[in-house]
This record gives structure tokens, sequence and C-alpha cells, in this order.
């Protein structure tokens, strides 16, 4: 099945340069074959190629399904960039497969990165989210200092850390999610949250969360955080 992602579908029966491009140039696919597509905002398409454009692929709409996997819970992901791009790159890839709505590159401490390539990480994130048929483009934001996002935060928060100070099982910290609520989970940088990060998190009333006893990397704490809510919530049997 190949699957595009076209913003605008509803409005111009057509797909982006860049799809067209691969549809017609690389796949060369034809008219009147059957292609799916996703508008990033929950419309699943079932068409047909009307006109074989490399720049601007004309469709007529078969069937169309709107809130296509939608969830009654939004999973929020602040994670801080490893010092291997790489690495935050799969990170991304793979959260977007298994099921997040936003993601914030975080500004730590302990931060080893600062600079980000938000293109590059936006096609990754349209990749992944056509890989895995999901017909809702998850939230990539600009990365943020530890102390923003902070104060941005609502819903059910937790923070995911090393330090000796109390904390609850990610499974008893998803019991507290309500449907339709906000999940925000926050992943430190290689050397975790600093003391006074964990403090300022606990003042700000999100709740430690442990995420088992192996030490994680950074990518697979979150990926870790990102199963556990989908799996504990039915999302993933």
């Amino acid at each position: 099945m190949h699957i595009f992602y076209a913003p605008d579908i509803s409005r111009t029966h057509s797909l982006p340069e860049d799809e067209s491009y691969h549809a017609i140039r690389v796949l060369r696919l034809r008219k009147n074959e059957l292609i799916y597509v996703v508008d990033g905002l929950g419309g699943f398409y079932e068409t047909c190629i009307t006109t074989e454009d490399s720049s601007a692929t004309s469709l007529e709409i078969l069937k169309e399904e709107q809130n296509y996997g939608a969830r009654d819970y939004g999973l929020h992901i602040y994670l801080a960039p490893t010092k291997n791009t790489d690495r935050f790159e799969f990170f991304l890839e793979k959260a977007v497969e298994i099921g997040v709505d936003e993601i914030t590159p975080l500004v730590c401490e302990h931060s080893e990165r600062f600079k980000l390539r938000t293109d590059r990480l936006e096609r990754i994130v349209v990749s992944a989210m056509k890989q895995s048929y999901k017909a809702f483009k998850p939230i990539l934001n600009e990365q943020t200092s530890f102390s923003s996002a902070l104060e941005s935060l609502s819903g059910l928060n937790g923070i995911a850390h090393c330090s000796g100070k109390s904390k609850v099982h990610i499974k008893k910290f998803i019991e507290g999610a309500k449907a339709g609520g906000r999940i925000g989970i926050l992943i430190g940088p290689e050397g975790d949250f600093s003391s006074n990060e964990i403090q300022a998190a606990e003042n700000k009333g999100l709740i430690g969360i442990s995420l088992g006893s192996s030490r994680l990397r950074t990518e697979t704490a979150g990926l870790v955080a990102c199963y556990a809510v989908n799996y504990e919530l039915g999302i993933i049997s």
C-alpha cells in the first residue's frame, strides 16, 4: 500500500511537490492507480491518480475517514537531545511509530546538544507517520529550556530521573491519567537532570517516575515511557 502526506488534500485534491515527485518519478505510479493519503490532522483518504504530474499529482478522492486512529488522550514527551544526533533521530522515528502527539526537545543543565536540524527532524516525523499508517502528525516543537517547559505544562506530568529521590513506577503514574486528558513526561540528558531541576519540577507538582531497575540511555528511556503509556492505556495490546 502506497501512502503519502498531503496536508491540503481536502482543498487541492493533489499531492505536494515532493510527494508528487516520489509518486511519479521514484515509484513510477500511473493514472488510475490507487494510493492512500493522510493529511496529518486525522484524515485518511483512499484516492485515485487522475493526472501524472511530478510537481502536482492530481487525485480523485474515493473514500475518506476522519479521526483515523484517534486516541482519547494526548501524550507529550519532553526529551533532551543526545550528543549523538542519530540516537535522537532514532527516538523520534520510533516514538512516532509507537504513538506520540507532541515532542519537545529540552535544553537542560547537563545537556550536550544545543542545535538541531528542524527541517530534517520534520521529515523523519512525516516518514514515520506514513510508515506506521497514522493520520495524525505529531507536533515537533522548537528546542526549549527546562524552565520554559515547566511553565507550559498542563494535565498529568511526570519527570523520569535517576536520583535516589522517591519515585513511582510508570505504571502507577499512568493510572492517574484521565480519559481525554494530557500526559507529559520529561526525560533528561545523558547526565540526567540536575538536582536543582528535579527540585524545580517537584515544586511544580510533577511526579517523579521510575522506568524500572535498569539505567537507560536517554533515547531508550523516552521510548520506554512512550510504549508504557500506549500499552497501559490500551492502544497497544
